[in-house]
């Protein structure tokens, strides 16, 4: 989708919406807006209550606007409404929920050129990138409307017994918890709203606190399109309240996207009252490239994987690994287009990377530097964050980096590549699978059975091929090992929100 008004997308246009439109302040619950106030007799919330939460613009590091995050007393108001919600919500008709999900879609295309300006507002993505984004959201909405209907209400189940018959049938799993991270806003958030609300969930969501702007605007498209009360709680609120959500007995699915580190909290959180559970955790996804690539474009896919949203993506395949063969022409290549890539600020049209979304993940990657020459890595180009407002680092590649790294082993969650040489396929598979990840990979090879071959081999649960990293609504996502459990997107995706039924009766 084009935007409709390329010179409506500047920084002021997006800060005019954010004075006039985005709801902050606030939650919504039960179809409304609800003032968001400081707790005044539960004690031990108001100790770890924020009166004043800031959202910051990552270009200059300036603040945008301060809001005030929800506190567990609005996680029961919004379980009570999706509670009652529910009974209702649960046996709509398939029609129904899915022209819901179509009306979700046609307002987002309406407002296609505001959400975009938020998402660089606030995230800091390059315009170009936002615009995927918000297309992508909107493509999800509509896979998920059409797949609905297309879902047989009844099947016949074919058994080996004589004068019954067993029939197949889906329920909703309940209501549910959803909790998305910052570098994806409103595209991770329909990965799991579309599904769950075409299976016929009712639905806590807490977006990020760090990455509101968009998403917060949400909550007036369901009000527009009056989807039914409680049917969708919009919880902006910090750790304690995503707690409350997970914690919570009424809760029946639990559905988080974030670092490993929190989705073991969340997984045991989850645990009590034995919540179904889905979880998109960490990835050091490998991308290989074979000696018959092209080099040019091998570095396209290369740059493409790890320096898109300024390398803040759980499928970034920050590990490279290269034939040897063809080692040193493509690192000389790489350098040179990563050099040239344009950093700067996402309003920019030119721009090709954005900062960093925070503070705190600048810190984050620089720490990385910092380990990087304490363990004396070669530095191809790169290493350093920049001298210059906001949170800006610059694209960076190790090369020969030892396996025993940190920096080889750990998820950055930056735009920081390393890399190894190998000398044929099997070295190339045992080190992609040498992780305790495994999201995604990537394959670059003129040969296509053998990279198809290659695919077979590798722990992942997506890999592209000779392509850069699309994600399509019918493909299902989510990894093995210690990325997660579950999927999303795709068949699998609705499945995450459904349960089966099974109807045994005489012939």
């Amino acid at each position: 989708m084009e935007m409709t008004n390329t010179s409506s997308l500047t920084r002021e246009s997006a800060s005019q919406t954010v004075q006039d439109e985005v709801m902050l302040n606030a939650a919504y619950i039960d179809g409304k807006w609800m003032t968001t106030e400081a707790p005044a007799t539960d004690i031990a919330d108001a100790d770890s209550y924020d009166a004043n939460y800031d959202l910051y613009d990552s270009n200059s590091g300036e603040i945008i606007a301060t809001t005030r995050l929800c506190t567990k007393a609005q996680v029961e108001m919004a379980v009570k409404a999706a509670a009652t919600a529910y009974p209702s919500w649960s046996q709509t008709t398939v029609s129904t929920r899915a022209s819901y999900l179509n009306a979700i879609a046609d307002k987002m295309e309406q407002q296609f050129d505001k959400l975009v300006g938020l998402s660089v507002l606030n995230n800091g993505k390059p315009i170009e990138e936002a615009k995927i984004d918000v297309s992508d959201a909107i493509a999800c909405y509509r896979y998920y409307a059409n797949l609905i209907i297309e879902q047989t209400t009844w099947s016949e189940v074919s058994t080996s017994e004589s004068g019954i018959r067993l029939l197949k049938t889906y329920a909703p799993v309940g209501i549910c918890a959803l909790i998305v991270p910052w570098n994806f806003p409103m595209v991770t958030t329909a990965w799991k709203l579309a599904p769950a609300l075409a299976a016929g969930c009712t639905v806590l969501l807490k977006p990020s606190e760090v990455t509101l702007l968009p998403e917060l605007m949400l909550g007036n498209i369901l009000s527009d399109i009056k989807l039914p009360k409680g049917v969708v709680n919009i919880l902006p609120g910090a750790a304690e309240v995503g707690a409350a959500m997970t914690c919570h007995p009424l809760i029946d699915k639990v559905s988080f996207t974030g670092s490993n580190a929190v989705g073991e909290k969340v997984m045991s959180q989850a645990a009590k009252g034995i919540k179904d559970i889905s979880l998109e955790l960490g990835g050091k996804s490998a991308i290989v490239v074979c000696a018959d690539a092209d080099i040019d474009d091998a570095c396209d896919l290369i740059i493409g994987g790890i320096f898109t949203n300024a390398g803040q993506i759980c499928s970034a395949t920050s590990r490279l690994l290269v034939h040897e063969s063809i080692a040193q022409s493509l690192f000389e290549t790489l350098k040179v287009k990563t050099e040239s890539l344009k950093i700067g600020d996402g309003f920019d049209t030119d721009t090709q990377m954005g900062p960093l979304v925070s503070e705190q993940q600048l810190n984050q990657v620089k720490k990385y530097f910092d380990i990087a020459a304490a363990e004396s890595l070669t530095c191809l180009t790169g290493g350093e964050v920049l001298n210059r407002q906001g949170y800006f680092a610059m694209p960076t590649i190790y090369t020969n980096v030892p396996v025993t790294s940190q920096l080889w082993t750990e998820e950055v969650f930056g735009p920081v590549l390393v890399s190894q040489t190998f000398t044929d396929h099997a070295e190339a598979i045992a080190l992609a699978n040498d992780s305790k990840y495994a999201l995604a990979a990537s394959i670059v090879s003129a040969d296509e059975t053998a990279a198809i071959e290659m695919a077979l081999q590798i722990q992942a649960g997506h890999i592209w091929i000779n392509e850069q990293q699309i994600v399509l609504p019918e493909s299902g996502w989510g990894g093995f090992k210690q990325s997660g459990i579950g999927r999303e997107l795709g068949v699998d995706g609705l499945s995450a929100y459904q349960k089966s039924k099974h109807v045994l009766l005489t012939h």
